[in-house]
């Protein structure tokens, strides 16, 4: 494994007494994107903040390259200059965008033809060499991120820190924005630490993903295993888990259980023990709908259940459609393409049966 190039251990910040932030051990391994996600209010910019060595914390320890920070030393400015922030509001010199993007670079004394080269660099992979002589106030907020961008990577930091970057564009900018983000970072191999509340922001950037709450980590790993398999109800309900339903354990064997929520059996992959009580937890996307006069072949679908439409509401691209599945509290959630919503015809009171595979069911001890 990667010894991490950056660790905070023991971190508490608290305001006006009252604690914000209780970290007992976060690492940040050298050439990873770490996504930080969470509500607002959960603490990831003052993590952030502490993590680049823009605040202090009230207690504990962060370490950079195995050497603890010593915070109000004169070492303190030359760590920070391993560091490049981006922030949700782009902080520009009232100068030209070349200059700006300049700016890290003759704080830190490079040579003029360093200095040139690297913003005509960034520049031209940010997409705006057209914009080099602007002032930066005329520019748009997509174009004065970008600007933003170009400057933090062009003092080729060992970790680029960035704070909720996108939350202020539009969606079109915003997506172009990350599509251009996802390959200079894999470009660069550039350590970042990135924090947003947008769950599928972290899905597209994020190595390993942070799921905070409260001022505290409650899991960490790899985006499959954090949307997967979340370790509570908390937390599945922040990475999008809409179906969590309350059952027991019913029988075992071989690793297939048997789960009765609500009078309903339940077959999912697993560890647990029969008599155990458990939160059955489904990803919408995980869910295949079919109208229950339908016929259909053989199904590799170990759970079907028989309901009816209660609601369905347009996401995007997609319907978020909710079934009434026996007496389920709430009822079964899943997500469906126009396309499919369309063909099935599906409206409120249309009997359907719903599909999943066991492995598609997460189950978190009650």
């Amino acid at each position: 494994m990667t010894a991490p190039i950056l660790e905070g251990l023991d971190l508490r910040v608290l305001y006006a007494g009252r604690p914000v932030l209780e970290v007992p051990r976060i690492e940040v391994r050298a050439g990873e994107i770490l996504a930080i996600i969470g509500p607002n209010g959960a603490g990831k910019s003052t993590l952030l903040r502490v993590l680049g060595l823009l605040e202090p914390p009230t207690s504990g320890v962060v370490r950079f390259r195995g050497s603890p920070v010593a915070w109000g030393s004169g070492d303190l400015l030359a760590t920070r200059r391993h560091f490049a922030s981006v922030f949700q509001e782009p902080l520009l010199c009232d100068t030209t965008v070349e200059a700006n993007i300049a700016l890290g670079l003759r704080l830190r004394r490079a040579a003029s033809e360093a200095v040139t080269t690297q913003v005509q660099t960034w520049l031209a992979h940010l997409g705006i060499a057209h914009l080099a002589r602007r002032e930066a106030g005329s520019l748009s907020g997509g174009e004065a991120q970008r600007c933003s961008l170009a400057r933090a990577f062009a003092i080729q930091p060992d970790v680029l820190l960035l704070d909720e970057p996108f939350a202020a564009l539009d969606p079109p900018t915003k997506d172009e924005l990350l599509t251009l983000l996802q390959v200079l970072l894999r470009q660069e191999g550039c350590t970042t630490v990135f924090v947003t509340h947008d769950r599928d922001e972290a899905l597209r950037l994020g190595d390993r993903i942070a799921v905070m709450m409260g001022g505290r980590i409650h899991q960490v790993g790899v985006p499959s295993e954090v949307f997967g398999r979340p370790v509570s109800e908390e937390v599945a309900r922040f990475v999008g888990v809409e179906t969590i339903l309350p059952g027991r354990v019913v029988a075992e064997q071989a690793g297939l259980l048997t789960v009765e929520v609500d009078g309903m059996k339940i077959e999912a992959l697993g560890r647990a023990t029969v008599g155990e009580r458990v939160l059955m937890c489904l990803r919408p996307e995980d869910l295949v709908i079919r109208r229950r006069d339908e016929r259909v072949g053989l199904e590799s679908a170990r759970n079907h259940l028989e309901g009816q439409v209660e609601d369905a509401t347009p996401v995007g691209a997609q319907y978020r459609v909710r079934i009434a599945c026996g007496p389920a509290r709430g009822g079964v959630v899943a997500l469906v393409t126009r396309q499919s919503f369309d063909d099935l015809a599906l409206e409120r009171g249309t009997p359907v049966v719903v599909t999943f595979k066991a492995s598609a069911v997460h189950l978190i001890p009650r």
